[in-house]
């Protein structure tokens, strides 16, 4: 192993990454280094010349350098990604996911180790999420080894438009190898069925992370009328219909194409008690109340509201707003499951958003369940932005 480049950190902004954080943003470090092409491995030492880690070096946006070790006699290579996604294999059949899951996410980026890399498993077909520069680089020898490693009939690589821009890269989003999927790929999750379209889905297919939680909600949803907002492909919607027996479910979703879906999918699973309709959720939700319509149990699933730190203060501004809107309609003993999947509101914002909006409609709320994400999306602690997926349920008096 050549000698990596080194950076210098700036003096006193050090201890995220002694801390194991794999993130170097531009202003933690020295200007010194100088120009250094994309993919570069660099060492980042102290002031002082203190080893601290290893990463790769990108020279697009502010986050310049990915750490991937914190072993100063471990090469970054395509030997330590194929063992990176070994691991991520092992811990998903330690959490016994893998392979018994029909989907299952196999590789979650910095949990994992693998700083911008996502790979879901949807039955024999695997999509390969590039959020870096740094790890597209690579791919080839990546693919390569997800072949090797998990035999599957294709594998789709998907760089979205937003990350292309930001890494500077080309935006993707091909069959790299076997033939594409069907438009109709059969999923079952917690006892029911879903249709799959993977090559024209939100991210990588289905929201995996809420496995769980959307079994669990419909736990509390017995006999009740409930409006599933943001209901996407109906899964919140119909664990709530199924497996919660509650006597009715509306599920709202400005997409159409995904009311369509998630319309399909109740038709599938034989569930009568279920409909879905295309609307604004805030819109729908003032509706409601003007209309006087009440229900017994509300579920709110948005899409990310933050996706930077200058973002913060706007997301849990419409956090307030739709909780709001649901506690006006939410019945007295009724059920919230209200959920945030933005990394940048932390959980104790959520929390504190959801005790302000409890003191603005005068409800009590009482707390059943705090939780995150499956655990195929496990959380690393040295880097907390992987505690992303809040999912609260209570009970408003």
């Amino acid at each position: 192993m050549s000698k990596p480049r080194t950076i210098e950190i700036k003096p006193s902004r050090h201890f995220p990454f002694v801390s194991r954080h794999p993130w170097a943003h531009v202003a933690s470090l020295a200007p010194s280094h100088g120009e250094l092409p994309t993919g570069e491995v660099v060492d980042l030492v102290t002031h002082d010349g203190s080893w601290v880690a290893r990463g790769l070096y990108s020279p697009s946006g502010k986050l310049c350098v990915r750490l991937y070790t914190w072993d100063p006699a471990e090469a970054i290579d395509d030997a330590f990604f194929a063992r990176r996604i070994d691991e991520a294999i092992q811990r998903r059949q330690t959490a016994g996911l893998e392979p018994v899951c029909d989907a299952v996410r196999i590789v979650y980026s910095e949990a994992d180790g693998i700083s911008g890399l996502i790979v879901d498993r949807y039955r024999d077909f695997l999509i390969v999420q590039v959020n870096a520069a740094v790890i597209a680089q690579r791919i080839d020898a990546i693919v390569a080894h997800l072949r090797e490693r998990m035999n599957p009939k294709a594998i789709i690589v998907r760089i979205d438009a937003a990350t292309a821009k930001a890494e500077g890269i080309e935006a993707r989003d091909d069959v790299v190898f076997g033939d594409p999927p069907p438009a109709d790929l059969l999923i079952r999750e917690n006892d029911i069925e879903y249709t799959v379209d993977l090559m024209h889905s939100q991210k990588t297919g289905m929201y995996l992370d809420q496995r769980e939680n959307r079994r669990l909600a419909a736990s509390y949803m017995k006999g009740r009328e409930v409006l599933d907002i943001c209901s996407y492909v109906g899964g919140f919607a119909m664990n709530a219909a199924k497996l919660g027996e509650a006597a009715s479910v509306l599920g709202i979703d400005t997409s159409e194409r995904a009311v369509a879906a998630a319309t399909t999918n109740a038709q599938r699973n034989g569930l009568d008690n279920v409909r879905f309709e295309k609307g604004d959720c805030f819109q729908r939700l003032e509706q409601f109340k003007q209309e006087g319509k009440r229900f017994s149990g509300i579920i709110l699933d948005p899409p990310r509201f933050a996706g930077s730190r200058q973002s913060v203060d706007a997301a849990v501004r419409a956090y307030t707003r739709l909780n709001r809107g649901a506690l006006e309609i939410l019945e007295p003993g009724g059920i919230l499951v209200t959920c945030s999947c933005s990394g940048r509101v932390t959980r104790p914002d959520f929390m504190k958003m959801l005790q302000k909006v409890g003191l603005q409609t005068r409800r009590d709320l009482i707390l059943f369940e705090n939780r995150g994400a499956a655990a195929d999306h496990p959380v690393r602690l040295s880097c907390p932005e992987t505690d992303y997926l809040k999912c609260v349920i209570c009970e408003a008096r």
